[in-house]
């Protein structure tokens, strides 16, 4: 357990599925997860923080993404929705802007329509609503039109 830890934070539902995975009883395991709670090796809060964090630094996820990953990961959604709360709408749209400013020179040869289907698309995947992906896309072209 000490050896996961090392390597990578992990929650506390993943834990106990490496537990059960290795036959320990739910009751054995559960006192011994409650014992790593207790001392701080395990906090599920400050999981979800760093996760968020990492996450959106280096994938640029957006909330509804995020918020599937950590309930994947065991994250109550009562922590989920707090951690969340933090993001507010216009570090999305920064995050988007950066995202598409990031890929507009690869999609330099194609016509606008294709460029957007493309760049929304993008977004949409990354788990941003349709309407803010647009929107920053539009945007982004806009002014990408100008410079050229």
């Amino acid at each position: 357990m000490l050896r996961r830890l090392t390597r990578a934070p992990q929650s506390r539902a993943q834990l106990a599925e490496a537990l059960a995975a290795k036959g320990i009883p739910d009751e054995v395991a559960g006192q011994v997860l409650d014992r790593m709670v207790e001392v701080g090796l395990v906090n599920d809060a400050e999981y979800a923080e760093l996760y968020v964090r990492s996450r959106r630094a280096s994938r640029g996820l957006a909330p509804r993404v995020l918020a599937q990953e950590l309930r994947a990961k065991g994250i109550s959604a009562e922590l989920i929705d707090h951690e969340l709360s933090t993001i507010d709408v216009e570090d999305d749209r920064a995050l988007a802007s950066s995202l598409v400013h990031k890929r507009l020179p690869a999609t330099a040869g194609l016509d606008p329509q294709a460029r957007t289907r493309r760049l929304a698309n993008m977004l949409i995947r990354k788990g941003f609503n349709s309407s803010l992906a647009f929107e920053v896309v539009r945007s982004s072209l806009q002014g990408d039109e100008m410079l050229e």
